[in-house]
């Protein structure tokens, strides 16, 4: 089977994007363009402990709700929520219910703190675990690789939680550390445009 599809507007994308139309926007303007933004970095490794279980579409339809009741994904402020919080968003609708993913974010949005102390920021701890290669288009679709599972257990160490390696994965080619595009997709050369002229935080 091939893995590329064509469009609304006929070019080849990733097979996957064709599921449902709010896919082809994140693929072609988001997913494996690189970010070195640490409320971005930190919204993405959240939303795919959220997705543990359920389908990407579910939480990206919920997305901006996500980011409504998590301040923007600022961790910062979401370090400081407590029992109050947990109950606010468990008895929310519009966002996964699920105890142990709510304080899970909160955990963790601890857990980056201490991280950026460690390391001055988010994104100089994460592109450590850029994949070597930048070009060369994947052959088969993968779950984890050696990368993914040494990013899952350096978070793991840390304290972090819901960050198994294939979580680790998803993030890394959805935060362009790795460029998964399919080979004929119409979006990987602009991926690696991208990704040639970002220069990795330190």
């Amino acid at each position: 089977m091939t893995q590329t599809v064509a469009g609304p507007d006929g070019l080849p994308r990733c097979r996957w994007c064709s599921a449902t139309p709010s896919f082809i926007p994140y693929h072609d303007q988001e997913w494996g363009f690189p970010v070195a933004d640490d409320r971005r970095l930190f919204e993405k490794i959240c939303l795919e402990g959220f997705q543990s279980g359920l389908s990407w579409r579910t939480i990206l339809d919920k997305r901006p709700r996500f980011r409504e009741v998590f301040a923007g994904f600022d961790f910062e402020a979401v370090a400081d929520y407590g029992e109050a919080d947990v109950q606010r968003l468990l008895a929310d609708p519009g966002i996964v219910r699920h105890r142990g993913k709510i304080e899970a974010v909160i955990h963790n949005a601890a857990r980056a703190k201490d991280l950026v102390q460690e390391c001055g920021s988010l994104a100089a701890f994460f592109w450590r675990y850029e994949s070597d290669q930048r070009d060369v288009p994947p052959t088969e679709l993968v779950a984890t690789t050696p990368g993914s599972i040494a990013l899952s257990k350096a978070l793991r160490q840390r304290g972090w939680k819901f960050v198994g390696p294939t979580t680790a994965y998803a993030f890394m080619q959805a935060m362009g550390l790795v460029n998964d595009h399919a080979a004929e997709c119409v979006t990987r050369a602009h991926v690696a445009a991208a990704r040639a002229r970002f220069k990795p935080p330190t």
